[in-house]
């Protein structure tokens, strides 16, 4: 067998190669094919952590060797989601999307929303965390609302999405369950989750953050963050000791979910091709420890479940912006 390159990683190089083409390859396909897939965030977030997770287990396993993963970040997602569309027909690529650029199309009023998208899979839910430096004033959950309460324009509110993606949606809705106007919370958004807004937080220029948990694992571990609460209906393995909002006295549950889509007008070979893997991919003993290590729940869906779960995330989303109103 061919000794599996490295997976590409990032920046102008995978940008050059989305040009000049590569080796890389569907398993039994004969010829080498160029096979991307691309994170529409910058480095270092949800979308980024979740792709190369997925690509280096499937080159260390053999499922699909050579997946070369690259990022194009700007707008929330948008500007990825555009250049999905205009590769109609290019089975060879796939986007890393989730909630954060069902919203964001909404929010921007991007003329390109994932249902012109061809579904492929569902694969992971992650709670979400609210999160402050490990100097903060705030110690508990209960503080920080108090504070918010108290004066809800000042605290500042860092996220991971604009406006109608989930570091965007949380706030909104936590500030409702605890009495908060939520056109009244000073939220500040950072493209591409951890990436660029862990430094915000860290360096002061945001005084809470609303995230995936998994954005705060290594911070958190290294004593930098501390995480006041998780937003799922349990407790997070990899955060003993942090509560949920529900056992804090908020009636709150609040997951996350990322997938994986391709262009439209793809192939019936090229979709069930993507599905294959990602099936071969889902059923690995190698992807589930990966699900254990980052406390990442399995949610693994294909074909009409997916699609289905797509159209209806997409249409709530459409409503929740309209009601909050774009930036």
């Amino acid at each position: 067998m061919r000794r599996p390159a490295r997976a590409l990683r990032c920046g102008f190089a995978a940008l050059v190669l989305l040009v000049a083409g590569g080796c890389g390859g569907w398993p039994g396909d004969g010829p080498a094919r160029n096979v991307r897939l691309m994170v529409p965030n910058t480095p270092g977030g949800g979308y980024d952590t979740t792709a190369r997770t997925a690509a280096r287990v499937m080159d260390e396993t053999g499922i699909a060797p050579d997946v070369q993963v690259f990022n194009l970040p700007g707008a929330g997602g948008t500007v990825g989601l555009q250049r999905l569309a205009d590769e109609r027909g290019n089975g060879d690529l796939a986007l890393q999307m989730g909630l954060g650029v069902v919203g964001a199309s909404h929010a921007a009023g991007s003329r390109v929303t994932v249902a012109e998208t061809t579904p492929i899979a569902r694969l992971i839910e992650e709670a979400g965390a609210v999160v402050v430096r490990a100097d903060s004033p705030y110690r508990t959950i209960g503080a920080l609302v108090d504070a918010w309460r108290e004066d809800p324009g000042r605290l500042r509110v860092g996220g991971g999405s604009s406006v109608g993606g989930p570091d965007h949606l949380l706030p909104m809705e936590l500030a409702q369950a605890v009495g908060i106007d939520p056109r009244k919370v000073h939220y500040v958004p950072y493209d591409g989750g951890g990436g660029d807004l862990l430094p915000a937080l860290l360096e002061g220029r945001v005084d809470v953050a609303t995230s995936g948990f998994g954005e705060f694992l290594d911070q958190r571990r290294s004593g930098r963050v501390r995480v006041l609460a998780v937003t799922g209906e349990r407790p997070v393995g990899v955060l003993p000791g942090v509560p949920t909002l529900k056992s804090c006295g908020i009636d709150l549950v609040f997951d996350n979910w990322r997938g994986i889509v391709a262009p439209p007008g793809i192939s019936d070979t090229d979709r069930r091709r993507w599905v294959e893997v990602l099936t071969e991919l889902h059923a690995s003993r190698r992807w589930q420890e990966e699900l254990r290590r980052h406390g990442w729940t399995d949610v693994f869906a294909t074909g009409r479940a997916f699609e289905s779960f797509l159209a209806r995330q997409d249409a709530q989303v459409a409503g929740l912006v309209r009601r909050l109103g774009r930036p």
